[in-house]
């Protein structure tokens, strides 16, 4: 292996143990929340606008015609029980008008928002007010807490409003407290505290209400990137315990990658593309999709799985004991520079090249194993393919749950990954 090759896969290999990835939670219950077909247009008139758009005509073309903003167009999309939905775009792309026609901050000009089944759009104030207090909780960038009031009535307050006796109340309060890592703090006031502990103090305040659907716009945007990281951590923590439903908005690829099971890329008001982020990352509906993971190091959700090719030349099926001279010739005629033992069950049991069956002529195949190749699974990602392509010069195996070979992945796919990663 040449010199900068070499370095090549060390820099990938070793930046996989300078930051590991979090794996979100990822959810498979059934949907609590529907959007179908939601748009929001600004301005007078907007029938005009959506006539425009009808027939094809982009924002800008509207605005320019109409003087109407659209804002949000013809979304549908769904959240899943226990999921963390991220939705995320530039700015202007509208994703923070989207996730507030969710709970009727915002009315919608035209579409549906169904939660557990039903239709917030024709509810009632008495209703919707409802819904926000019980079912929709909502966590803002701005931490938007009451200034004279103790953390812990900061807390207890959406309770307080629903009607809740006191003790109950503050019960709850402090149970939500504890969950974010600020039992103690239930005295203080909002001005006591740093950006990070009120900001944790804003999530409480929305857990301690149970809501089926949390909302979180940007809600960690104004902290300093290591508060923020700590607080991403905090709400992957919580999510591993609780599952909760949550639809988070961001402008910030690596937090969408980081805390997202499946992530919405909005633009001009319209949904491009929803995935996980591995589907996102395999298949960009287009360069707009492409362009937020061009400078995000994405190595990690390539898969062995992705990456793996059959094995059409070399395969040698037998027995471990079976004669080594007896597959010295298959595996010389097939051309194959490694080959690569199974038993009768597809089960992997060892590599051997022509030159190790030659030595153990006279034994068992399995004296003729090269030493020390390292197997994947499915879903070992670049950089551990990297680490193991610095150490064997052959193709790596790929076994699946049972132990059976799935294929391998070659020494120069991996190369060619890592130079495309680099730039090179």
């Amino acid at each position: 292996m040449t010199p900068n090759l070499k370095y090549a896969l060390n820099d990938v290999s070793s930046s996989a143990a300078i930051e590991e990835a979090v794996v979100p939670v990822t959810a498979s219950g059934a949907d609590v929340l529907t959007v179908k077909n939601l748009s929001k247009i600004f301005g007078q008139k907007p029938e005009r606008a959506a006539d425009l758009l009808k027939q094809g005509l982009g924002r800008n073309e509207v605005f320019d015609r109409t003087g109407n903003m659209v804002a949000v167009n013809d979304v549908s999309l769904s959240v899943k029980a226990g999921e963390i939905f991220v939705i995320m775009g530039l700015s202007g792309s509208g994703k923070s008008t989207l996730v507030r026609l969710l709970n009727r901050l915002i009315e919608p000009t035209s579409g549906k928002v169904i939660l557990e089944g039903r239709d917030i759009a024709p509810m009632s104030t008495a209703e919707l007010r409802e819904v926000r207090r019980q079912k929709m909780a909502m966590v803002f960038q701005s931490f938007a807490l009451l200034p004279n009031r103790t953390v812990l009535d900061n807390i207890a307050y959406g309770l307080e409003v629903s009607g809740m006796k006191k003790a109950e109340r503050y019960e709850i309060a402090r149970a939500a407290l504890t969950r974010v890592g600020l039992g103690s703090y239930e005295k203080l006031f909002p001005n006591e505290l740093s950006g990070g502990m009120q900001q944790r103090v804003g999530l409480a305040r929305a857990l301690a209400v149970n809501p089926a659907v949390l909302l979180m716009d940007e809600a960690f945007s104004a902290l300093d990137p290591l508060i923020r990281s700590e607080m991403q951590n905090e709400l992957l923590r919580l999510q591993r315990e609780e599952q909760r439903t949550i639809v988070f908005i961001s402008h910030d690829i690596e937090e969408a990658i980081k805390i997202g099971g499946r992530i919405g890329i909005m633009k001009d008001g319209c949904l491009i593309q929803v995935g996980t982020p591995a589907e996102l990352i395999h298949s960009p509906a287009d360069d707009y999709v492409r362009d937020f993971f061009r400078h995000v190091d994405i190595s990690r959700f390539l898969k062995a799985s992705s990456m793996l090719s059959k094995v059409e030349k070399g395969l040698i099926s037998c027995d471990v004991n079976a004669p080594a001279a007896k597959y010295l010739n298959q595996l010389i005629d097939s051309g194959a520079e490694c080959g690569y033992v199974c038993d009768e069950y597809g089960r992997f049991q060892g590599c051997v090249t022509p030159e190790t069956l030659h030595k153990s002529a006279d034994g068992a195949i399995r004296h003729a194993f090269i030493p020390g190749i390292s197997t994947v699974t499915l879903d070992a990602d670049l950089h551990q393919l990297a680490a193991i392509s610095l150490s064997q010069e052959h193709d790596v195996p790929v076994i699946d749950g049972a132990g059976n070979l799935a294929g391998v992945v070659s020494c120069r796919t991996i190369l060619k990954q890592v130079m495309e990663r680099r730039g090179v």
